[in-house]
């Protein structure tokens, strides 16, 4: 599986962008497929995860109610549209595919695939 994730950019807070993470192969059902981010001298952090089969989405407490993940199985894509973006958003993103299961979908050791990232800066 190759990952390559787009839509990333320089915006204003309050507006809302809206990424892609294209994959090529096939992404097995019991597959996560889900967004990280990272600042620089941060660690990478969890932002938002959904199973490639469908069922309920998993968020970070600091962007629930702001982003939501899905995806679109016939595109082989996973979007994240990102509402009401704030200065601390920024962050390059990435989007990842693998198998934790249930209770470790957060942590980015249980990924197996990783997109390039993408460059998401929110000016205040």
């Amino acid at each position: 599986v190759q990952l390559q994730a787009s839509g990333g950019g320089l915006v204003q807070a309050g507006v809302s962008l809206r990424l892609s993470c294209a994959a090529s192969g096939r992404i097995p059902n019991s597959y996560f497929m889900t967004w990280f981010r990272q600042d620089p001298g941060k660690e990478r952090e969890f932002v938002a995860a959904v199973r490639w089969s469908g069922g309920n989405a998993f968020y970070a407490d600091s962007v629930k109610g702001r982003f939501t993940i899905s995806r679109d199985n016939a595109k082989n894509t996973v979007y994240l549209q990102m509402n009401s973006l704030k200065a601390e958003d920024t962050a390059v993103y990435y989007c990842a595919a693998g198998r934790p299961i249930s209770t470790t979908y957060h942590r980015a050791e249980f990924y197996n695939y990783w997109g390039q990232g993408t460059q998401v800066t929110v000016s205040s």
